[in-house]
């Protein structure tokens, strides 16, 4: 891994489809942004933070993901996510992730990530499930 410095941040945008929807993808019965879809944004704009530092054979996973989903995001609207560093403790790097559509902040929180050698952790998680 690269020196990564405190203070980095992306985004990554999505306009709200019928798929997005909470009661589409079974997190709640109406149709609005589910919260599982703005937190995978929130993840996606954290891997694009963190992207460029990653060496040849590495990646992140995401251990621990604590937001506030506090308004509601209706369908056709664009929803962004913005990730910005916070802290780099060795391979461990926590950031604080947002969101927001067209009329304003709908979440934010905060969200670490794990620098891992993608064919070991991969290795791994095969061994865990039986299939060698």
């Amino acid at each position: 891994m690269k020196p990564i410095l405190p203070g980095m941040s992306a985004t990554a945008h999505r306009t709200v489809a019928a798929e997005h929807l909470a009661d589409a993808v079974g997190s709640g019965s109406l149709p609005v942004l589910a919260t599982p879809v703005m937190a995978a944004l929130m993840e996606e704009a954290a891997c694009r933070v963190l992207a460029p530092f990653l060496e040849d054979g590495e990646t992140t996973v995401g251990t621990s993901l604590h937001i506030e989903h506090t308004a509601a995001t209706a369908p056709g609207m664009t929803v962004i996510a913005e990730a910005q560093l916070l802290e780099v403790n060795g391979r461990e790097i926590t950031l604080r992730v947002t969101a927001r559509d067209e009329a304003g902040p709908i979440g934010e929180g905060t969200h670490k990530r794990f620098v891992v050698l993608s064919e070991r952790f991969v290795q791994k998680a095969q061994e865990r499930g039986g299939h060698v």
